[in-house]
């Protein structure tokens, strides 16, 4: 038992030497925000959708992550937290609130070609 929580003390201080507390993962797709339908419905975390907050949904991020989301075609960015599931046979690879896709600035599009960066 001890040696088992030496080892996995040992792994874990050397992933964190190689991959840093910055950004370890970066991918590249579309983008597009929730429907208002969504608004004060439960998200797979359980907590209540809210277009006003910087959250959105991913496929595969742990609930809680952060993430930062960057509007390829003007340069714009923000931060969200993953807080709900996406289909996997979805094409885009982030729904974001309301708020974020403004801020991100394209709202009126509904779709716009983004980066993601997972931040600490």
């Amino acid at each position: 038992m001890k040696k088992d929580l030496i080892s996995m003390s040992l792994i874990a201080a050397i992933s964190f030497m190689v991959l840093g507390s910055s950004s370890v993962s970066a991918e590249t797709g579309y983008a597009v925000h929730y429907s208002n339908i969504f608004q004060g419905k439960k998200t797979a975390s359980k907590e209540i959708f809210d277009q006003r907050k910087l959250t959105a949904a991913h496929k595969k991020h742990p609930f809680g992550t952060r993430v930062k989301v960057t509007n390829l075609d003007n340069d714009q960015s923000v931060v969200v937290k993953i807080n709900d599931r996406m289909p996997t046979r979805n094409s885009n690879i982030i729904d974001v609130s309301k708020r974020a896709a403004e801020e991100l600035g394209f709202v009126k599009q509904g779709r716009a070609h983004v980066r993601l960066e997972v931040v600490d």
